[in-house]
């Protein structure tokens, strides 16, 4: 990043007052002073309470739908909101279509509400990583009371039409799954230990089981592995971003293991998930929620993650295209073992498996 400390003006945590930040953090939350947080304009501002600088009021401007939706985070949502359906197509019983998109669509926003109060939350860290400095707050295009506020509605509209229309058991496992990125994930573990993303990371491994729910009105041993399969998955996936972003996180003070541990370290751990990951993507077939098309397929797939793994394992420290490519191909990964068993439920249906 340029250097621009002949213009730095010091943040305190979350753009709080100092006071209030200094007081937060005695309990841990994070650091007693935070990095600047570089204005749209190129100056380093601190951000008021309100989550804008304080210098850029003329910067200043009315939020966009756009503004409001990128703090949803679409990109991540998608992926939970597809898991979260295959969930509840996977499931047995069956739920009226309307119930059905109604019951997808809250899981939606139930995501989506997570990570606009996460953004909230980050603000402090997302101005100083190049990954995240030009998402809404940081930018100054939202207020931090914005997406607070956005959130927060958003959280509890989803949670309370999901009970109203669908079920409480699903609406309640929505609660928990947001309550935990949240309160566990975003505000506990993120900033504390590098195992953050190995506690944290179950908040992104419940929507199948909130799509289960919303079926069947309860939690059943398919359910359940359809859970430990994203749970495993999370750890490689996270880590190897944070291998070739580990300068970042090493800025923003996130103790993401490349950063706490080391390279050598992290890969060494990707590698033994990867490896786990091989029988768990197994138990969805062996608790008859998928078949043998679905079998055949996670256990090739499986296979190419571990030699991603492998690959970035023989890599030396500070070469990070094969960090890069498994990144990608873990995305790829997980939407393909979730569409196999969308697709072949859908074409042979359960009797067929």
């Amino acid at each position: 990043m340029t250097d621009l400390s002949h213009d730095k003006a010091t943040l305190s945590p979350l753009g709080r007052g100092q006071g209030e930040g200094e007081n937060l953090a005695k309990f841990g939350f994070f650091p007693a002073s935070r990095p600047y947080a570089p204005s749209p304009g190129g100056h380093a501002a601190a951000l008021s309470p309100g989550g804008r600088g304080i210098n850029d009021a003329a910067f200043a401007q009315t939020p966009s739908a756009r503004d409001y939706i990128e703090l949803l985070k679409p990109r991540v949502m998608s992926l939970v909101v597809f898991t979260g359906w295959v969930g509840l197509l996977l499931a047995p019983g069956s739920l009226h279509p309307t119930l059905a998109l109604t019951a997808v669509l809250c899981v939606a926003v139930g995501a989506g509400a997570s990570g606009a109060i996460n953004m909230w939350f980050d603000r402090d860290i997302d101005a100083v990583m190049e990954r995240t400095r030009r998402r809404p707050i940081p930018s100054g295009r939202v207020t931090a009371d914005e997406a607070l506020s956005f959130g927060v509605f958003l959280a509890a509209a989803s949670v309370m039409v999901m009970g109203l229309a669908v079920n409480w058991a699903a609406a309640f496992l929505l609660a928990f799954t947001i309550g935990f990125y949240v309160f566990v994930y975003t505000i506990w573990l993120k900033r504390r230990t590098p195992h953050n993303i190995v506690i944290g990371g179950a908040a992104g491994a419940f929507p199948p089981m909130i799509g289960w729910a919303a079926v069947t009105g309860g939690i059943e041993p398919a359910s359940i592995a359809l859970f430990a399969l994203i749970f495993l998955w999370t750890p490689p996936h996270f880590w190897a971003l944070a291998l070739f972003r580990r300068q970042d996180y090493a800025r923003a003070g996130v103790p993401m293991l490349p950063v706490t541990a080391g390279e050598r370290a992290t890969k060494a751990q990707m590698l033994g998930y990867t490896l786990a990951l091989l029988p768990a993507s197994a138990a969805p077939w062996w608790f008859g929620a998928a078949g043998p098309i679905y079998l055949a397929a996670a256990v090739g797939l499986s296979v190419v993650f571990i030699a991603c793994a492998v690959a970035v394992w023989r890599t030396p420290d500070g070469v990070y295209g094969p960090a890069k490519r498994m990144f990608g191909f873990s995305i790829l990964y997980l939407f393909l073992l979730f569409a196999v068993m969308a697709a072949e439920r859908l074409a042979f249906g359960p009797a067929g498996l």
